[in-house]
């Protein structure tokens, strides 16, 4: 079949559209309504499929599951022409995310386009506690509204039969004026409202200047979505699961923020406590250190003089076959898979997404949405791998910010183990300014970043799937994956800085830095000359800046000096690889510069009031 007669040949009769979100149960309204006798290919120009069917003497055709028809992307730009064109919209509502798909209803009825709506999923809603009145809101939109569970076949045959009744929906006044204002200009009103929404192809097609009235049109049908919900959706306790009711808990900030807080306290006693200290200690101290380390420096020892060049880089105090295989597998690989163990348990539970709502309107204050917890969380872990997550944010701008965050005041679980030794015993006063400081720069930083980078952020647009046991054979596959993926993607940035530093150490550039350091670690942070080798030491592996901090004789004042110093300062150099492989120099250069300026800055202006 050639790929023309997907859009036109292969069509008869009057063209019934299905519509919808991504995950509303479309398909399983389609496979019901059409049975076996399906027909898929691509969409002229693209790779994206369309199946059709004979739907009596009329033909049914599903497009591709999407958020709106403004072409910002393949499926957006086929859904858009093949909607252009229906006769009859069927609209696949999922009950249990109105507020979010019903932005996509109300963009469909504002083409003029006559339109049934099968409110899906009903039963999921019920169990959720929602109770929708589907005739208040059938009357509100002007058209059909019918209640379905298509996976039990539920409600379709009153969708067959509403169809001969498909309306056009209620037209708004305000959007209804923008309309009357061009009439005459374009051709129908189909071809209006997307030149309105400023749809690329359409005003090429126009030759007619941009409209610039998108932002104001969907501020417009977003209050009236907002409004809809609070008009026809109530909450109820009839019918409701206990893990529905464990799931509006979580996300209720009087006793989501408690559950929270306990999460991010067992995931610290987890990872902190257990993996950091226990089994880190046994795998790098023991198996790798003990064992492995004079292994490998023997066999290789046979071959090369140790204090030769070649020596030094692949067996030295920083060789790609110590050093670097230590750090790898000795001490990220256990941190690695303990992280990614306890996020698949969060994520395949449901509470992960929760967790996003609940501090979404805290980080959006920073140009960030609550999808930027999850590297965030994982940063207190090891920076390094959240600075890879950070690929989970919508835009170019939010995953630079977070990548400053945690490149900046997000301390890694092996610094936190020293600082948490070093702090904690000087009492509640020093612990407590500690806090402020670090809570203050990660707020100002952030801010700062909101409002200086060009650019938008995006909204916080993530499914709710329900509260339940996490799947043990999900957990283990989602945690081996991406810990081998993390293992590809880090192992040869560790390989080439051990390459880097050993480069230095044997050219004596190590000893170079150290000497530019000293004068600003004693007369501006007020620090032992020595404290500048640690700082180096840092540059390396963070825990070891802070562990040659806890070596020397510093009183109380001091102490919390260099380690509000040592969290602030720049990432390890495997973090600052992957900074670098994730945004481009200039960024990434900047940002290094930046948060030795940050640490240096913060730290000497706390030494002028404490020491």
């Amino acid at each position: 079949m050639s790929k023309q007669r997907a859009v036109t040949l292969g069509f008869h009769g009057k063209k019934v559209v299905l519509v919808g979100n991504p995950n509303c149960g479309k398909s399983v309204v389609f496979n019901a309504l059409t049975g076996m006798y399906v027909d898929v290919s691509n969409f002229p120009g693209t790779t994206v499929e369309l199946a059709n069917a004979p739907f009596g003497d009329d033909t049914i055709i599903d497009t591709p599951g999407v958020y709106g028809i403004s072409g910002f992307n393949d499926e957006e730009r086929v859904t858009r022409d093949v909607v252009a064109e229906a006769d009859v919209i069927i609209n696949v509502v999922n009950a249990l995310h109105l507020e979010r798909d019903l932005f996509l209803t109300v963009q469909i009825s504002d083409l003029g386009i006559p339109m049934v709506i099968a409110l899906n999923m009903m039963d999921e809603a019920q169990r959720n506690g929602l109770d929708i009145d589907t005739t208040e809101l059938s009357r509100r939109l002007g058209v059909p509204v019918i209640p379905t569970v298509a996976i039990k076949g539920e409600g379709l045959s009153e969708l067959q039969e509403a169809l001969p009744n498909a309306r056009v929906g209620v037209s708004r006044p305000p959007l209804q004026a923008r309309l009357e204002a061009i009439h005459g200009c374009v051709p129908n009103r189909r071809q209006a409202l997307l030149y309105l929404e400023d749809d690329a192809d359409t005003i090429a097609a126009l030759r007619l200047p941009s409209a610039e009235q998108r932002e104001a049109i969907y501020q417009e049908r977003r209050q009236f979505v907002n409004d809809l919900i609070e008009q026809t959706v109530c909450e109820t306790r009839e019918g409701v699961s206990l893990r529905t009711r464990i799931g509006q808990l979580m996300l209720a900030p009087l006793t989501g923020v408690p559950l929270l807080l306990l999460t991010l306290l067992g995931m610290y006693r987890v990872l902190g406590v257990l993996v950091a200290d226990r089994v880190v200690g046994f795998t790098e101290g023991v198996i790798m250190a003990e064992h492995y380390e004079p292994f490998i420096y023997s066999i290789v020892t046979k071959f090369i003089d140790s204090a030769s060049p070649l020596g030094t880089i692949l067996v030295g105090e920083f060789g790609i076959l110590t050093m670097a295989m230590t750090y790898i597998f000795g001490l990220l690989l256990p941190l690695v898979i303990a992280f990614y163990l306890l996020l698949a348990i969060l994520e395949d539970s449901g509470y992960l997404p929760r967790i996003a709502v609940l501090v979404d309107k805290s980080l959006t204050k920073i140009g960030l949405n609550g999808r930027a917890i999850i590297p965030m969380i994982l940063g207190f872990g090891c920076v390094t791998m959240a600075a890879i997550t950070t690929r989970l944010l919508g835009s170019k701008r939010e995953r630079m910010i977070a990548i400053a965050l945690l490149a900046i005041t997000i301390p890694c679980s092996a610094q936190i183990g020293v600082i948490t030794g070093m702090i904690a015993p000087l009492g509640l006063r020093y612990t407590a300014i500690y806090f402020f400081v670090m809570v203050t720069t990660f707020v100002l930083v952030g801010t700062l970043l909101n409002k200086f980078l060009p650019g938008k952020s995006t909204d916080l647009l993530i499914d709710l799937p329900p509260v339940r046991w996490p799947q043990f054979g999900n957990v283990i596959k989602k945690t081996l994956n991406k810990s081998h993926m993390f293992l590809l993607e880090a192992a040869p940035l560790f390989v080439l800085g051990a390459l880097l530093i050993s480069i230095m150490q044997l050219t004596g550039a190590l000893t170079v830095v150290q000497d530019v350091f000293s004068p600003l670690t004693v007369s501006w942070l007020r620090l032992p000359k020595e404290a500048a080798n640690a700082f180096i030491m840092g540059i390396i592996r963070r825990d070891f800046g802070a562990a040659g901090l806890a070596q020397l004789a510093l009183s109380p004042e001091q102490t919390l000096v260099a380690m509000i110093t040592i969290t602030l300062f720049v990432p390890c150099i495997a973090a600052v690889l992957v900074i670098f492989k994730e945004r481009n120099w200039k960024e990434s250069l900047t940002l290094w510069l930046s948060s030795f300026f940050i640490a240096f800055f913060v730290g000497g202006l706390i030494a002028q009031f404490v020491i």
